[in-house]
């Protein structure tokens, strides 16, 4: 049941105010986030129509739905870019210089991973469970800024169970009629459905083993599995009905769809269509995951953390590595690159094959009455969530330069733009915005992740998970870990011919899985 608050209406003044503000406020990213909308809103139509409905699109907004929602919202004087979940402190900040200044970076390690998010995190965890107690064998976690302080402090809040099949296979299939031209086009069709199957069966993997080891350390990182919401309108039902059918007939359950009144039992969203429904999903704080794993691994001794480190460059030497950093030099064994969208800057062949891709979230206190908590909720173009007193909204995919990687730059016209999303799916709310903040993620061309050796040799990446980190990190630090440690007695979930880098990076020499009738 919607709220007693009466529907906004703004005055003719204040829609003058508001229209004239939202034109002056305009900044390059939104010029960016613009192209993105019109190619991802209207494809198959002319430039032209593609202007045209843009154009009204944005009229619409500016003019009517935006000031509408203004009506009831307001901004802190000065909105924090502190994202929610950062926004009590990091008790890993400055580690080890906050309590130990005259700490000094190792000369040697067996294993140096570089950054210290979901990723960086996972390898660490299980470094310090699996790894023997051996001094010589010491794992060395780096980062540039304090752990969690990425996109993994910057994010909705999500244990996914990573893309449904039929949006993988959709991505893949695009990709590879321009790639994979030496296959029959049902042969393109039949791969990108195996490469749709093994990255989805990895990932529910990976949902399984982040509540199991949620559970089993006691972690107090606010878990709760109940399923993430995902809104579709009238012309994306008959995708959802494929996307469901292709769930189905090859056995990946997770992924159905819901009724609208379903839809607003679980979520208190009101939708007229049916949603896509992710049912193990779960939502969680993304950074006391983190900490809580890096916690963990440092209580082994087997790892060590340093942030505020930044990695300069990665040589090859003899048979190791030498990681040159702005505090010195560490020889290493292995090197586990856990940088995402960082990558580019550091390891430059990538490219146009790692994408940095900007999104952006708010938080705020209010919001609509109806709203559930624990649940994700996605509406068509955005996402929001309730987590104790706050409410989150978020949105954008837009790709930024390589060396914007990381910079917080959230646009104010997004944040209102979310607001009138907000209220058309729970009607009128008041709602107090205090945090504003960006968080960079980052696609492959095929939107396909990878996770292995990057060099023929022992440098190792996980990346390119396309917004979709809490359903590789965990499973895929899990599995590069057992390859350094040569450890044969687990399942491992990304075999090289899906999974492998060189499948971007040298796609001729790429062992292809093979193509199954």
């Amino acid at each position: 049941m919607l709220q007693s608050l009466p529907p906004p209406r703004a005055s003719f003044l204040f829609r003058i105010r508001v229209f004239i503000g939202l034109l002056a406020g305009l900044r390059r990213h939104d010029f960016r986030s613009a192209r993105t909308w019109i190619n991802t809103m209207y494809p198959g139509a002319s430039i032209f129509t593609r202007l045209m409905k843009f154009v009204v699109w944005s009229l619409d907004q500016m003019w009517v739905r935006i000031p509408d929602s203004l009506t009831m919202t307001t901004f802190a004087p000065a909105v924090s870019k502190i994202p929610f979940w950062l926004k009590e402190g990091n008790p890993l900040e400055n580690h080890p210089w906050k309590t130990q200044p005259d700490a000094i970076l190792p000369e040697r390690a067996h294993v140096v991973v570089i950054g210290a998010g979901f990723t960086g995190g996972s390898l660490a965890y299980h470094w310090g469970k699996f790894a023997p107690a051996d001094e010589s064998l010491k794992m060395i976690v780096l980062d540039m800024g304090d752990a969690a302080g990425g996109s993994s402090g910057r994010n909705e809040g999500l244990v996914v169970m990573g893309r449904y099949c039929h949006m993988v296979y959709k991505t893949v299939i695009h990709h590879f009629d321009k790639a994979r031209t030496d296959l029959p086009t049902a042969d393109r069709e039949q791969l990108a459905k195996q490469f749709g199957i093994a990255y989805t069966k990895a990932a529910y993997h990976n949902g399984d083993l982040v509540e199991e080891t949620i559970k089993a350390e006691h972690f107090d990182c606010d878990y709760a599995r109940a399923g993430w919401v995902q809104a579709r309108d009238a012309d994306q039902q008959q995708m959802l009905a494929n996307s469901v059918k292709m769930a189905q007939n090859t056995g990946l359950s997770d992924w159905t769809s819901i009724t609208p009144d379903e839809v607003e039992r679980l979520t208190g969203m009101h939708v007229k269509h049916n949603a896509g429904f992710s049912i193990a999903a779960a939502s969680f704080h993304p950074a006391k995951w983190v900490w809580s794993l890096l916690k963990r691994a440092l209580a082994s001794n087997r790892v060590e953390l340093y942030s505020r480190t930044k990695v300069a460059r990665i040589e090859r030497d003899g048979d190791g590595y030498l990681v040159k950093t702005d505090r010195g030099t560490i020889h290493a064994n292995y090197v586990v690159n856990a940088t995402e969208a960082y990558t580019p800057m550091l390891h430059p062949q990538f490219h146009d094959r790692i994408l940095p891709t900007q999104t952006q979230a708010a938080s705020g206190t209010g919001g609509p009455e109806n709203i559930k908590p624990h649940v994700g909720i996605s509406g068509t173009r955005g996402f929001f969530a309730k987590h104790h007193d706050a409410v989150l909204i978020g949105s954008d995919a837009t790709r930024v330069p390589d060396n914007e990687a990381g910079i917080i730059q959230p646009s104010r016209f997004i944040t209102k733009f979310l607001l009138g999303e907000m209220q058309n799916y729970y009607g009128p709310y008041r709602y107090h915005v205090t945090n504003e903040w960006s968080g960079t993620v980052s696609y492959t061309p095929d939107e396909f992740p990878i996770v292995g050796v990057m060099d023929g040799y022992r440098q190792y990446i996980i990346a390119g998970m396309a917004g979709s980190g809490t359903a590789v990190s965990f499973n895929g630090g899990r599995c590069v870990v057992n390859r350094i440690l040569g450890r044969t007695d687990e399942q491992d979930d990304y075999p090289p011919e899906y999974f492998s880098p060189t499948r971007l990076l040298d796609p001729q020499n790429h062992k292809w899985p093979e193509v199954l009738n």
